[in-house]
């Protein structure tokens, strides 16, 4: 069975960092795109980052590039979301799934693609 878990959020004051976590199990994450979602309150669920399958390619919603990193650790079978300068409106619960569409070398934030979502992780920004 596969099943993506995410882990990693909480409530931390503006300009702080969390790192999230989804780590995948009955699923490989080599060769794979991933991506990482977010959706807050009363707004739809949008794009946030992801990374493609030879992790060579990563892209990033513009409202977060520069603060947020997204990685893989293979040995773990985990891709991470490093997030710094976390701002009010980065609050959100946090997702992550797979694209296994997604040509070699490429990922998007096209929601219908996407597979496999977690349950999701909070994060609140706030002072």
């Amino acid at each position: 069975q596969v099943q993506f878990v995410e882990s990693g959020g909480g409530l931390v004051q503006p300009g702080g960092s969390l790192r999230l976590s989804c780590a995948a199990s009955g699923f490989t994450l080599d060769y794979n795109a991933i991506g990482w979602f977010r959706q807050a309150p009363g707004k739809e669920r949008e794009g946030v980052s992801c990374i493609s399958g030879d992790d060579i390619n990563t892209y990033y919603v513009d409202s977060v590039k520069g603060r947020f990193t997204i990685s893989k650790d293979h040995f773990k079978n985990t891709v991470y979301l490093q997030m710094n300068s976390l701002r009010p409106e980065d609050t959100a619960v946090y997702y992550c799934a797979t694209d296994l569409s997604a040509s070699w070398g490429t990922c998007s934030f096209s929601l219908r693609d996407y597979v496999n979502w977690g349950q999701g992780t909070q994060v609140t920004v706030s002072s």
